[in-house]
Order: structure tokens, then sequence, then C-alpha cells
């Protein structure tokens, strides 16, 4: 695979230009002169007229040629690649332009300047090699001049802080510390030219630190296969935070073997693996296996079995009655036994208004009208929303769930994997398990049903009989259980995810029937104070689109 005729040679003469341009800003630095002032302000309007030039070729081939996945992702990476060029030239005219306001040009040579241009140099002079060659090992050292220059940054800051507190020479000193920063700035742009080469090898956008978790990860999993030769893919739509994609590292027999590969924030990852283990332990073969765990600074990653079978989601809106009728039918025996065997008799509250009142400040960003006034028609008063959550506020102390179970956490219908073939259900996303309210989950699972996006018709009938079918499941669960404040606690879980999901929700008439229905559910308890909890029932209705 290699860059077409024609605009490999403009992106080989960009990369030369920026090296020279880079290049005579250390000669100018060394020994200032207006000459050379010119010339690099002049070569900054090539370098532009260069990068425009590669950016209209790679598109007018991308619209006018068939390409294939990977030569596309290599003109993806040449675009990013010369703009992150042309940055680096115009930070080099930037620190030109800086000596104008220096006392004495030779001030800057208290300092050492000219180790930071080294690593520039390294940076440029890979590319092209790096390109040609699709070198994984050259891409990363690319990445690496961006870390060398941060800490060349962060000493020569030290020196010029501590200087700046004597008071003296004060304007040579920031004007030195602009010129290490513009350097500083030419390594972000060498560590994008890295990662665009990483897209362009590997297929996917990977972080540096993304792309050392997954290699030392399938390296520590015992996965064989050159990381240059593993295929992944992104799995996108994920809120988590986390970066997560499937692996697939080729067979003998022609048969990719895939796993999960998820990377992310320290304690999330760490949490999840507990969690994982935990439910392992349990119910064996309900949470995906653990193949490998590395932990580095602040992020971490796993390595997790690739599960088959489709999300519930998918059985919900695509596959015949008699599966969907099934899958329900397991998860909910699922359900049934893990409530059961983790039941402990310890008062417990799932917090909805807290959780409320946390997001509430995203779901006015997006919908701004639902911060609803008091109102007053004749006679009739409408509080504000929010005295209604103040009134919540003051109502869900009283009600405790009599005991815990543990809980996914998270129990959206994407998170549940069935396998029809193997008659199995598994749980996905497991990090914010805990041992607490059933009710949470209840929510969270009717909501992410109703949220489905079929306004009407027979897939909606499906929908609504999913419903009905856990919501009876949940109520005899209650009953048998003796939980007198079930109603009140659905209720209060409900308001709360419907409330809050409106925040994603871009679909604004959409997004007010949720909205109303989680009004009418704040108004209703509001309305039930003085009266006891275990009278309450929640409507049905409410559930139904």
């Amino acid at each position: 695979m290699r860059i077409p005729a024609g605009l490999e040679e403009n992106f080989r003469f960009l990369v030369l230009e920026v090296h020279k341009q880079v290049e005579e800003t250390l000669n100018f630095l060394a020994s200032p002169s207006q000459r050379l002032l010119e010339r690099i302000n002049g070569r900054d309007d090539y370098v532009d007229n260069l990068k425009s030039l590669i950016e209209e070729k790679s598109f007018s081939f991308l619209t006018n040629t068939v390409t294939d996945r990977r030569t596309s992702n290599l003109l993806r990476s040449i675009n990013t690649i010369a703009s992150n060029l042309e940055r680096i030239a115009d930070f080099a005219v930037n620190i030109v332009n800086q000596v104008q306001f220096l006392s004495d040009p030779a001030f800057l040579a208290h300092y050492d300047y000219q180790t930071f241009f080294e690593e520039v140099f390294v940076g440029l002079e890979t590319i092209n090699e790096a390109v040609a060659r699709q070198d994984l090992a050259l891409a990363f050292r690319i990445c690496q001049c961006e870390f060398h220059l941060d800490g060349l940054y962060k000493t020569n800051l030290d020196q010029l802080l501590a200087q700046l507190k004597r008071g003296r020479e004060t304007g040579n000193l920031v004007t030195t510390l602009f010129i290490f920063r513009y350097l500083e700035r030419m390594g972000d742009s060498l560590l994008n030219i890295g990662e665009a080469l990483i897209f362009a090898i590997i297929g996917e956008r990977l972080k540096i630190h993304q792309y050392e978790a997954l290699r030392d990860t399938l390296a520590a999993s015992g996965m064989e296969s050159p990381i240059s030769q593993v295929e992944f893919e992104s799995i996108w739509g994920s809120r988590s935070g986390c970066r997560i994609g499937t692996v697939a590292e080729p067979s003998d027999d022609g048969r990719a073997q895939r796993v999960i590969f998820k990377e992310g924030n320290l304690g999330k990852i760490q949490r999840e693996k507990a969690s994982i283990e935990r439910w392992q332990e349990l119910m064996p073969g309900l949470p995906p296996r653990i193949f490998g765990f590395q932990a580095a600074d602040s992020n971490a990653s796993l390595l997790l079995e690739y599960l088959g079978g489709c999300t519930l989601q998918e059985v919900v809106l695509n596959s015949e009655k008699e599966i969907l009728e099934n899958a329900i039918f397991l998860v909910l025996e699922t359900l049934n036994t893990i409530w059961r065997e983790t039941r402990r008799e310890q008062k417990a509250n799932a917090n909805f208004v807290g959780q409320l009142r946390g997001r509430i400040d995203d779901v006015y960003r997006v919908h701004p009208s639902f911060e609803r006034a008091a109102m007053s028609i004749g006679s009739l008063n409408m509080e504000s929303l929010g005295e209604l959550i103040h009134h919540l506020a003051e109502i869900e102390p009283v009600l405790d769930a009599p005991f815990t179970v543990l809980i996914h956490g998270d129990f959206n219908l994407n998170n549940i994997i069935y396998n029809h073939n193997e008659q199995r259900i598994h749980f996905i996303d497991l990090y914010r398990s805990v041992d607490a309210d059933y009710v949470q989950d209840a929510s969270v699972f009717l909501i992410s049903n109703f949220r489905l996006p079929v306004a009407r018709g027979p897939l909606r009938d499906r929908i609504s009989y999913v419903t009905m079918e856990f919501l009876r499941f949940a109520r005899a669960f209650a009953q048998d259980n003796h939980d007198r404040t079930f109603e009140a606690r659905l209720a209060l879980g409900l308001l709360r995810s419907f409330f809050t999901s409106t925040r994603f929700e871009l679909n604004h008439d959409f997004a007010k029937v949720m909205y109303l229905r989680s009004v009418y559910l704040m108004e209703k308890l509001a309305a039930h104070r003085g009266r006891p909890w275990e009278d309450f029932r929640l409507p049905d209705q409410v559930l139904i689109y």
C-alpha cells in the first residue's frame, strides 16, 4: 500500500520543507538576521500551499477512485500528518518572531534549546521512512518525541520559574518561556503524526497509551501475532469513557480468534475486573472471562472473552416472537436466581433524587425549556420542578429497600447478551456492580426498553410485551420477598431514568414524552405524602408508549 503517485511527491516535499524550516529556525536563534527571518516567514506560505495541495489531491482521489479501506485510511492519515506538519512550521515562525522581544538574542545561550531541536529533527527525519515502510516501531518512535520534549520543557520551565521569582530580566525570561512552549507544542504535533501512522497501519484511531495498552495486554495474554497483523475494530456508542474494540488474531485454519479489548481509567477498569471476578464466582459463564489485565499510571486495560450471540436490544427489535419470548424467559430466570442467591438482610437507599440532581444541569443544557417554573391557572397551582424535586428528597429517606441484592448497575438492553444456540444469557459492562436496591436495575431496564426508537405498530407492541413481562416479574419478586414499598421506589427510579435519559435524546418531541412522564410521577408521589407508602401503586400505562 503506497501513497498515490503525485501525492507522494508533494508529501515528501512537505516533510523536507518543514525540516528545513525548523533547521533555519535553529540557525536563526544562534545568529539572528533579517534575511533569515524573511526566508522563514516566506517559506511558511509555501508550506501552507503544499498542505492545501495534499488535502485537495487526497479528497479528489477518495472521491473519484474506488479505494479499499487501507488506502482510504492511509490518505486520511496523510492529511492528518500534513496538517500537523503545517503546525510545526507555524510554531517555527512563532519562535523566530519572539526573538524581537529579547533585549539581547544571546540571552538564549544560557539555556539548552538545541536539545529540543535535536528531538524534533529525529521525529521529522523518521516520517518518510515510517510512511513508506508502514512501520509501527518507527511510528512509535515519532510518538516518543513528544514525551522527550515534555521532559525537556518541564526541566527548563522549573529553571525559568525559579529565576522569575528573583524579579530580574523578567521580559527575557518570559520570552524564553514562550519559545520553549512553542518547541514543546511541536512535540504535540509529532505525537499526532505518530498516532496517525498507527491508524494507517492498524486501521483504528488509537492514542499512543491505548496502543501501548493493547500491545502489552495482548502480549500478556499469550497472543503471539505481531500487533500489525491483528485486526482491531472499535465498538462505538459507549458512554463509559473507555476505548472498547474487538481484536482478531488470525489462525492457521483461517478463523479469526476474537477477544474484546477495553482500555480506560484505572479505577474504572479495576472495578470492572473485580466485578467480573465476583460474578464469575457467583454464576460461572454469566460474565465474559478475563484473558489479560495491564495497569499503567492512571490507565488500565482488560482483554475479555468475545461472547457469541446478540444484545437483548437486537432480539427485541429483530427476532421472531418465539425467540424473543425465550430470551426474556432466560433473562428473568437468571435475574431471579441472582436476586435470591445474593439477597442480604441489609437496608439500602438507591438515592434516585441525588442521581437526578447530579445530571439535571446536563438535561437543561440539551432541553432548557424543561426547567419548569411555578405556575397558576385560576385556582390551580402547579409547583416548580425544583419544588417537586425537593418533595422527593424529603420522601426518599423513608423508602429504604428492606434488603440488598447484587445488581448489574447499568442494566440496559445493550448490556445483556443472548446466545440462542447455547441458550445462555451473559452480562457485560459490569463496573458499576454493587450490593444495592434491585429497583435500580429494574428501572434502568424498563426505561432502556421504553427508549427504543419505535413509535407505533407491531414492533412497539413487542416492546410493550417485554415491559409488562419484566414488570410482572419484578412485582412478583417484591411480593414474595415482602417488599412493601417496591411500587413507590420503582416510581422514583423510573422518574429519575425518564428525566435523565432526555439528555441523550435530541428528538425534542420524544424527549418531552419522557420528561412529562417523569413530572407526572413526581406529582403522583408528592400527592401521596401523608399516606402509607405500602398503598402507592405505579400506573402501568406510564410505561406504555
